[in-house]
């Protein structure tokens, strides 16, 4: 079997060619992941088809929503929450000329993004320490980025009030989720429309790899977040601005994906 070969033949139908540098910086990362999980529980998939198809080419699925520049102008990304570097990192090797920044609030994880960054020979790769929460709320980050990445992390009326405002106005908010996101998308429509975002599509990921339904919201940012949001660290998630239904136990739940 040749190296990243069910990501190569998953990327080929998203569109996209990965070169042989690409695949083995792809191959690289498998290792780096591998290896730093023993000691940081990066994540849970670890084995090798696995993390090609579950982590990046999963991945890859936003290509089907952005539309990187191709005139050299800079694209800005940032991965809100990123952890493991997804899937902000698998990007920037797919799209080298775009401005990543990862945002994770673990600094041991930041520190594997760093080394990842290096092994990986990325440039224009930037790390911000910290909660989305404080860290939107600075001038360098808050409404700058033209496509704001987020996976998995959190309830989309959550992810909502952490993302957009990060997200410049014409940019994009793209939340990559699974299952029916029916039910999150009508909890968080008015917060979308507060924020200054406009749902412009769901779009569902059709490959033959996923054996689970696999969506990407796609908002576009319309008009500028109101400067309270987002509220002080913790409290987007444990006081979303429209609360969901309380289980018969008085928890509260939310859809989780598991191999995210």
């Amino acid at each position: 079997m040749s190296v990243m070969e069910k990501l190569q033949s998953g990327a080929q139908k998203l569109g996209l060619s990965l070169s042989p540098r690409q695949l083995s910086q792809f191959y690289i990362y498998y290792q780096e992941l591998v290896a730093w999980n023993q000691r940081l529980n990066l994540t849970r998939i670890t084995g090798y088809e696995d993390v090609q198809i579950k982590h990046f080419l999963d991945s890859l699925t936003v290509s089907l929503a952005w539309p990187p520049r191709k005139n050299g102008a800079a694209f800005r990304v940032i991965d809100v929450g990123t952890g493991a570097g997804m899937p902000g990192l698998p990007l920037k090797i797919s799209f080298p000329n775009i401005k990543l920044t990862l945002l994770e609030a673990t600094a041991k994880k930041t520190a594997f993004l760093r080394h990842l960054s290096q092994k990986l020979g990325l440039e224009n790769v930037a790390i911000a320490v910290g909660r989305a929460e404080d860290v939107a709320h600075q001038s360098q980050y808050r409404e700058r980025f033209d496509a704001v990445l987020a996976r998995g992390v959190a309830p989309l009326v959550t992810l909502a009030e952490l993302a957009l405002p990060f997200c410049r106005i014409g940019g994009s908010f793209i939340a990559l989720k699974k299952g029916d996101i029916g039910p999150e998308m009508d909890q968080a429509s008015r917060v979308v429309s507060l924020l200054g975002g406009k749902l412009r599509e769901i779009k569902g990921v059709n490959l033959d790899e996923f054996s689970d339904k696999r969506v990407l919201v796609i908002i576009d940012k319309v008009s500028p977040t109101p400067e309270p949001y987002p509220r002080r660290p913790g409290i987007p998630g444990k006081r979303p601005l429209l609360a969901p239904a309380p289980e018969p136990d008085g928890n509260m739940r939310h859809p989780q994906d598991d191999d995210r």
